[in-house]
């Protein structure tokens, strides 16, 4: 859902131009788009609508940008990705837990893998039990390598959770807030806990 004081109308030409490309994104946590009347705060992973390296284009406004961007659009070698998804991942460490959410102030599980992969250039849906189906799957958890998507499951069998394979036999997810927790064949392990948090399902590869 979106608030209507939120929304901004654009012209049908601007939104099928707007469909038809990977725009850049934003690569600093928190900046800000501006011009002489208008300051839009934007975070890590928001997209730069035909952002030409100085100003990105909002419907009929031309507004200015100077932080940090990428192209996922651009060809980007598989190492590269999983480099980029690796250091970009450590920038939501902390990020706290919001349902429905995409950014850095809140998000959910899904939403950090979207907004995470899409800085890559790898788009994916927005639910967990949607994104399973991308990829290809791995057989077994020491066969895993960072960058992959690893599921998790309820007792019903229902696609309940997802993360993101890290080094050192660590995944990247968003339980209460974006951590890092062990993963083995049997889910994700909450230390603080000590127990089970997630009952793995599935690893799927798709960089």
């Amino acid at each position: 859902w979106l608030d209507v004081k939120q929304h901004h109308p654009v012209s049908a030409a601007y939104f099928q131009a707007w469909r038809a490309q990977d725009h850049p994104r934003v690569l600093d946590v928190v900046q800000v788009v501006s011009d002489a009347a208008t300051r839009l705060p934007v975070t890590l992973g928001c997209r730069l609508p035909f952002f030409d390296g100085m100003t990105l284009k909002l419907g009929d406004n031309a507004l200015f940008y100077n932080g940090l961007a990428t192209n996922p659009a651009q060809p980007c070698a598989p190492e590269r990705r999983v480099y980029l998804l690796r250091k970009m991942g450590q920038q939501y460490l902390k990020a706290p837990y919001v349902w429905g959410g995409k950014n850095v102030f809140g998000l959910d599980c899904s939403g950090l893998m979207q907004s995470l992969f899409g800085l890559v250039g790898v788009q994916l849906p927005r639910d967990a039990r949607q994104q399973i189906a991308l990829g290809e799957p791995v057989d077994f958890v020491t066969q895993s390598r960072p960058g992959d998507l690893a599921f998790f499951d309820n007792a019903e069998g229902a696609i309940v959770h997802v993360g993101m394979v890290f080094d050192d036999g660590l995944i990247l997810h968003a339980h209460g807030e974006v951590r890092l927790d062990p993963l083995d064949h049997h889910g994700i392990f909450n230390k603080g806990r000590q127990k089970y948090s997630h009952k793995l399902r599935l690893i799927k590869r798709l960089v």
